[in-house]
């Protein structure tokens, strides 16, 4: 596998956006980016009669990437930047491109008023069906989103990094999860807050409240299975700062409120090797619908 940072790349906003973070964190691994353009060509009989315009998209498809790479190395002078251009369905071209990508990174769009973002079908079919981790980059996300506020309460990326956040499920936690947000967190030197949701047994369902006491022994019981998980990787990771946050309600809800304040939103998706195809999960779709930070998936078994 070659171990390169690829960005899908379509001359819009949040591509560029993506661009800029791919390079960012390429500077921190010590990788090279790969800046992929995939376009559907025009039929053959559609070309001979619009020919002009065959030249116009490919000249296009040209100079997409080719000046979105000038300007990252005139940006990030020490990241080694490389274009490729794939023909065929976007989607299909980019899955099988990252299969030899140590990481994936594509844009999202804001959804103007209603405080989401929008992942395109392109951007959600590439999530479902490559087995390398994808991250989903929001168009106007810039360096000093990802870190603390100065004194002067202003973005900057001169102070240290917001949280990592990882979603977590304890009833069959994956190691490559894991492992991809201790290492984020380890890589910024910035905490790790580990976010896990518990819910009441499903009869407690129709109608049947909790009671304080048996409420207080369920959230005691999924807090210590947390801490059992993640006792190895704090021993393997001693100088990650890790925050377990154990609590009742939607993984969905509390994942989206913790990309508030986070500088990456580490979800997983399991992959579904049979007839049924793929899936990407109902938690990990809300939250790169939702969150405010990049938000990284990573497939596991």
């Amino acid at each position: 596998m070659s171990r390169t940072i690829m960005v899908g790349l379509d001359g819009s906003p949040e591509s560029r956006a993506a661009a800029e973070w791919a390079a960012r964190e390429a500077q921190m691994r010590g990788l090279p980016v790969k800046l992929v353009h995939a376009w559907e060509p025009i039929p053959e009989h559609l070309a001979e009669a619009t020919h002009r315009g065959a030249e116009t998209l490919q000249h296009w498809t040209e100079r997409i990437p080719r000046e979105a790479a000038e300007g990252l190395r005139l940006r990030h002078p020490g990241v080694e930047v490389t274009t490729e251009q794939l023909a065929g369905i976007p989607a299909e071209a980019l899955a099988r491109a990252a299969e030899d990508a140590e990481l994936l990174v594509l844009g999202s769009r804001r959804l103007g008023g209603i405080g989401g973002f929008l992942v395109g079908s392109v951007g959600l079919a590439v999530v479902a069906h490559t087995e390398r981790p994808v991250v989903l980059v929001h168009a106007g996300e810039q360096a000093g989103d990802e870190h603390e506020m100065d004194p002067a309460g202003i973005p900057s990326a001169a102070t240290g990094f917001r949280p990592v956040v990882l979603g977590l499920d304890v009833t069959g936690p994956d190691e490559a999860l894991i492992g991809f947000a201790f290492e984020a967190a380890a890589r910024r030197s910035a905490p790790l807050r580990v976010v896990h949701a518990w819910n009441p047994p499903p009869y407690y369902a129709y109608g049947m409240a909790l009671e304080p006491a048996v409420e207080r022994e369920m959230a005691k019981g999924d807090a210590t299975i947390l801490s059992e998980v993640l006792r190895p990787w704090r021993q393997k990771y001693p100088d990650v700062e890790v925050v377990e946050l154990s609590q009742y309600g939607s993984p969905s809800l509390l994942l989206i409120d913790a990309s508030h304040e986070a500088s990456l939103v580490v979800v997983g998706r399991r992959i579904r090797r049979s007839s049924a195809g793929a899936h990407i999960g109902t938690v990990t779709h809300a939250v790169l619908h939702h969150s405010t930070a990049p938000v990284a998936v990573v497939a596991h078994d």
